[in-house]
């Protein structure tokens, strides 16, 4: 029996390491795929290799591109990331075009490797209202995909894009990665982490800390409320 194969898109984040869990357990022999963009701050790559390791992914490909040179974005240029829950409607954390981005490559990786279906922790619910998170723009890359690809035009392959998180709250997404045994001590969510500040043991920050204040870290907190679970990377810190 051949092994079905899938391209999960692994940013290091509680939506993209739950989203692989699902794909671990529906029996894929997953390749991860991760992107060293020009963002922020390394911590969320550094995630992203922990939880490969941790899931024993059959590969783990980390693409370096430079988003920051076109820039648009808090998360690609000096700009501020904003300290409160986001209230308009895309906030300066949209990195322009970034998922298209992410799955094309995604895309292409699947096509060398004849995997057909390629996930993605896309949520529209408890997110921070990307337009590349809809489930109308996954619909048209999906068949896009298939117009636009070897396999796809000549019937060999027919791609799917994936997203079994689109329609789950954060804690509905927490309680589905706990149950399919996700540690997410390991995980990383905030766009502009904070040195630690130096315990009585260390006159030196050994690490840096989550900010607790960006949109993001504001979703993270409240899907843990709401799931009614402590937040294991807070509590490990």
């Amino acid at each position: 029996m051949t092994t079905r194969k899938a391209v999960v898109l692994l940013s290091g984040g509680i939506d993209s390491t739950t989203t692989l869990a699902i794909a671990n357990s529906e029996g894929y022999e997953v390749y991860a795929l991760s992107f060293n963009y020009g963002q922020r701050h390394s911590h969320e790559l550094e995630a992203a290799k922990r939880i490969a390791e941790y899931f024993g992914v059959k590969e783990h490909l980390i693409m370096d591109i430079d988003l920051r040179a076109i820039g648009g974005s808090a998360l690609t240029s000096e700009t501020e990331v904003p300290k409160k829950s986001a209230e308009v409607l895309i906030p300066v954390t949209y990195v322009p075009a970034r998922n298209t981005i992410f799955l094309s490559f995604a895309l292409a990786w699947a096509e060398v490797i004849n995997a057909e279906d390629i996930f993605m922790g896309a949520n529209v619910i408890d997110y921070s209202g990307y337009p590349d998170c809809r489930p109308e723009y996954i619909e048209a890359f999906e068949k896009m995909a298939n117009l636009a690809t070897k396999a796809g035009v000549e019937g060999k392959m027919r791609f799917r894009i994936r997203t079994p998180l689109i329609s789950l709250t954060k804690a509905e997404i927490i309680k589905k990665g706990i149950e399919l045994g996700v540690d997410y001590s390991i995980t990383w969510s905030c766009y502009d982490p904070q040195p630690a500040t130096p315990s009585a043991f260390s006159l030196q920050p050994s690490a840096f800390v989550p900010c607790c204040r960006c949109d993001s870290c504001i979703l993270r907190a409240k899907g843990f409320k709401e799931a009614g679970v402590n937040d294991p990377l807070l509590s490990s810190l």
